[in-house]
């Protein structure tokens, strides 16, 4: 019996067999096994028959794996056709018949007579050693008529100034005299990669045919020798790179596999393997150490070099990656591919594997980016695509500095000069072109990064008293500016209905106003609140009645719905694709409306929150109204710029906001309207009221609001008279309720607490946010003392206690008072006890009713941004044995925005009915700025019993964070 591989092997023969012309007979000539079987073998049958993948154990792919067969035994018995095998399963002598009756294939006799010739011949092979397989069998083409060859590869050195120019076959070098000029010819194939070595003596090339052999070499500048060559890769090269120190090789080829050559010695030293893809390109770290490759299987790998270990996987990019890079001072890694979009990831794994960071993404063209190239000073980075365009990027930050468009032809490579003041690029019509950068490159999204378009906490706006309001009547008509209503005084209340006469003409409510460049006005009206059919809308128009915008929306990474669609309300669970590309506090475009992301994703099964992220309907910014969303429907990660800022393009819309408004975007006044307009120069303008449906009648009714903006706060305490169990704390919560569009941060002082009981203060509302989290905590009672002897504060007691917020408007410090805390009840040591402790911390210290005892001073952890640590939570289980959980994406109670709890899984932070401690993790988003804050735990079950807070330092790993450039730190008193 003859397995199944080896029936393959034999179907491979055959096929072969087809491929030889009918014209000629066995008898007549002897078959030429180099000329006439192994080019065929290699193009049937060694796919699957390699010396690398030999099925049923036979390697095709020479001539003595030919003669030894397969698994059971030689398929042919050279000088004994009749004996052999693959002749009797041809002739149907043996069984099966190959080929197989339903393959629709069948030899003719002329070729099967062809066969058993050149077996009954002795099956002869190669004479003495077999020849490299470097021969591919294609029909002639007449060579097509162009006057250059496209360009493929580019380098520039900067030691002598000379550029080499790759095309097929060829790599010109060009200097800036004649004597430097020269052209190095017969290389394989098409030139895939050309490089310098920084001293400029050696150029590498690497080409290769497809699919018989890749090739290597180093050539001597100076003379244009080759001095060494490098073979190893069955198919062809697309990136050969010599290490900075001249040490190493490393080649990548279409087969899939990276080859790591000892220089000195033109010996293979290992392979790296783990692609499933071709290698693209490879780039070494200026010291050597690492490796970083680009391939089609859509990730870019690092390698250590002295040790061929893999040190991670950058899984990021979603299509294939053509390009990489390191910075110069190699602490980070770009690539660029298919996806259309450009990375940069820190690199953190020079000595063993790590996830290295992704810094940034980037959407960088509307085709795939062919390549990216750094400029020898490190500071821009140009970036070639299929759209027929070349960008300039400010590398730093990957923030666009200036594009071309149109460009004559497919570019295929790009340079920078060694100056960094020029890029040469290559094209597919052989052409070369020098393009001189502007003198002065700058980026819009730079001189407007965070700018906001709405008003702030740093605008100077005085924190004048109220201003007197006014009360008026509609006057008909006012469909048109010029028999618009006056609003004459400064603060006005005007009251209107959306009815006409004419049912077939809409009414269109327009009311004037004066205003000076720069002045700011709050615009809402009231008519859902008062019952009125009326959902209303509102403009602002210039003095010629047209919309004036607001801000410029520039989109940078484009996304869709990937799970259900939206509601207008819902602030949870937005799934989106390539979400891990995305950060906190980007503004995301949906269809009109624009949300902030508040937490990332938290799990397989969950999405990013959208502000203001603790419940409650969601926001919208720029006065942009929520609207609900479908699934699959686009949407846009987006930058804020002022109107009027040119805006390079990028392969992504910009959308213009123009002041206009359905519903309040903070979402106070239900369906009723609101906006906050800045006039942008002195002189007459108009708001206009409509129902957004375009419905009309007697009982759509409304007021409308035109007044200055006048920014302020008032702050809710929330747990008010708490009840406190002795060694143990009960969450307090402050709320802030932001006036006319105030954003800045509010501090909340709680003073005067009586003696044995401690409070978090000040807590700090963040700039943007609405709440933050503090604790009351009481002072355990000794087991000894019988009755509770912990101070209970009676009435007249409490009352002393000061609740104040303060806040920074128009530059001066605005203070409001804040219900009180009420009376604090104290009750009897709860059935759970929790605490948190650092990793070091010693389980003796902190063991059975030590557990209980209230430290001196808090417990302090120190994070940096883009970091994670670990701590600890403890029970005392005080007759309570159940699950314990203290929450999903909100567990970590008053932790600084950007700084979450992490590896929680599906249920959370939870310790099961039989644990009494548990290591969890805090990450911390790479944008966190320096600060220190008081964080807890909340139970879920016992009365939400909380931790002791604990102390937590941001700090950056460049600065050395003192006290005197620390806000003020949020404390236990």
């Amino acid at each position: 019996m003859i397995n199944v591989p080896e029936k393959l092997m034999l179907l491979c023969s055959l096929c072969l067999l087809v491929s030889l012309p009918d014209s000629l007979s066995a008898a007549e000539k002897q078959v030429d096994y180099p000329k006439q079987i192994a080019p065929l073998f290699r193009k049937y049958c060694e796919g699957c028959h390699s010396v690398d993948d030999p099925e049923g154990k036979f390697a095709i792919d020479s001539y003595q794996g030919l003669l030894k067969g397969g698994k059971h035994g030689p398929a042919v018995l050279p000088g004994d056709s009749g004996s052999s095998r693959l002749i009797r399963m041809i002739k149907g002598e043996a069984k099966p018949v190959m080929p197989p009756e339903d393959s629709g294939e069948k030899l003719t006799d002329t070729e099967i007579a062809l066969l058993v010739e050149w077996v009954n011949q002795g099956a002869k092979g190669p004479s003495g050693a077999e020849p490299a397989r470097m021969e591919l069998m294609v029909p002639d083409i007449a060579p097509a008529k162009s006057a250059e060859k496209p360009i493929t590869s580019l380098a520039w050195s900067d030691a002598n100034q000379l550029k080499a120019v790759a095309r097929f076959e060829e790599v010109q070098l060009q200097g800036k005299s004649a004597n430097q000029s020269q052209k190095l010819q017969g290389l394989p194939g098409k030139v895939n990669s050309v490089q310098f070595t920084t001293d400029g003596k050696w150029m590498i090339t690497a080409s290769g045919t497809t699919g018989l052999f890749g090739q290597a070499a180093i050539w001597d500048v100076a003379t244009g020798k080759k001095l060494q060559e490098f073979s190893g890769h069955k198919d062809v090269l697309y990136a050969a790179q010599i290490s900075p120190d001249k040490k190493w090789l490393a080649t990548g080829s279409y087969d899939h596999n990276i080859l790591l050559w000892d220089v000195a010695t033109g010996k293979q030293v290992r392979a790296l393997t783990g692609h499933n893809g071709a290698i693209f390109d490879l780039a070494f770290s200026p010291d050597s150490s690492t490796l970083a490759s680009a391939s089609a299987d859509a990730t870019v790998k690092v390698w250590q070099v002295s040790s061929g270990q893999r040190l991670d996987t950058l899984s990021q990019p979603l299509k294939e990656q053509y390009s990489v890079t390191f910075s110069p001072d190699g602490n980070f890694i770009l690539a660029a591919g298919a996806d259309n979009r450009i990375r940069k990831w820190r690199l953190i794994s020079r000595t063993s594997a790590k996830i290295n960071p992704l810094i940034y993404a980037r959407f960088a063209h509307e085709s795939p980016v062919t390549q990216i190239a750094l400029s020898p000073d490190g500071k821009l980075l140009a970036s070639i695509s299929d759209d027929q365009s070349l960008k300039i990027w400010d590398a730093g930050q990957l923030l666009l500095l200036n594009v071309k468009e149109n460009l004559p032809a497919l570019p295929t490579s790009v340079v920078f000069s060694p100056d960094s003041k020029e890029t040469l690029v290559g094209y597919s019509n052989g052409l070369l072109e020098t393009i001189r950068l502007p003198e002065q490159l700058s980026s819009p999204a730079a001189e407007t990064q965070n700018t906001t378009a709405v008003a702030s906490s740093k605008l100077s706006i005085p924190a004048d008293p109220p201003v007197k309001t006014v009360s008026l009547k509609e006057q008909e008509p006012n469909n048109q500016p010029v028999d618009a209503t006056k609003l004459d005084a400064a603060a006005v209340v005007v009251s209107g209905v959306i009815s006409s006469e004419k049912p077939e003409q809409p009414d269109l409510d327009l009311y004037r106003f004066e205003s000076k460049a720069g002045q700011e006005w709050l615009i809402e009206t009231n008519a859902a609140r008062k019952k009125s059919k009326l959902d209303s809308k509102i403009e602002v128009l210039d003095a010629e009645g047209k919309q004036i915008p607001r801000v410029l929306l520039r989109a940078v990474r484009d996304s869709y719905f990937t799970f259900r669609g939206k509601d207008s309300n819902i602030v949870n669970d937005f799934r989106i694709q390539n979400w891990q590309e995305m950060e906190l506090n980007e503004y995301l475009y949906c269809n009109g409306e624009v949300v902030k992301l508040w937490l990332y994703p938290r799990g397989p099964d969950s999405g990013f929150n959208v502000y203001p992220g603790s419940g409650g309907k969601r926001y919208t910014y720029f006065g942009t109204s929520p609207i609900t969303h479908a699934l699959h429907e686009p949407c846009y990660i987006v930058e804020p710029h002022p109107v009027g800022t040119e805006l390079p393009p990028n392969g992504l819309p910009v959308f213009t906001v123009y002041y206009e408004n359905n519903d309040d975007g903070r979402r106070e006044l239900g369906d009723d309207s609101r906006l906050i307009f800045k006039a942008p120069r002195d002189g007459s303008y108009y708001v206009r009221v409509s129902d957004v449906r375009g419905f009309q009648g007697k009982d759509f009714h409304y007021d409308l609001t035109v007044r200055p903006r006048q920014p302020d706060f008032k702050v809710t305490l929330q747990g008010a008279n708490p009840k406190v169990n002795a060694g143990s704390g009960k969450e307090i919560e402050v709320v802030a309720d932001r006036i006319d569009g105030f954003d800045g941060p509010i501090r909340v002082d709680i003073a005067d607490v009586p003696p044995g009981f401690h409070v978090t203060s000040p807590l700090i509302i963040q700039a943007g946010h609405d709440r933050a989290y503090g604790v009351v905590s009481a002072d355990p009672v000794p087991e000894t003392s019988g009755p509770l002897v912990a101070p209970q504060p009676d009435d007249s007691r409490y009352q002393s206690v000061s609740v104040t917020a303060t806040a920074k408007i128009g530059g001066k410090d605005i203070t409001h008072p804040v219900n009180p805390l009420g009376q604090i009840r104290l009750l009897e040591k709860p059935k759970l006890i929790i605490r948190m402790v650092t990793m070091d911390t010693n389980k003796l210290d902190v063991a059975g009713d030590n557990i209980a005892e209230f430290p001196d001073k808090p417990i302090e952890l120190t994070i940096h941004p883009g970091e994670t640590i670990s701590a600890r939570v403890l029970l005392l289980r005080n007759g309570y044995q159940g699950v314990v959980g203290f929450g999903r994406e909100y567990a970590g109670r008053n932790l600084p925005h950007g700084v979450y709890v992490d590896n929680i899984g599906l249920n959370g932070l939870l310790l099961l009915d039989n644990q009494n401690e548990r290591t969890f993790y805090l990450t911390a988003a790479k944008w966190v700025p320096e600060t220190t804050r008081l964080f807890h735990l909340r139970a879920d079950q016992e009365g939400n019993q909380t931790s002791i807070p604990v102390l937590l330092h941001v700090k950056h790993k460049d600065k050395l964070a003192t006290s005197s450039n620390q806000r003020p730190a949020e404390r236990v008193k």
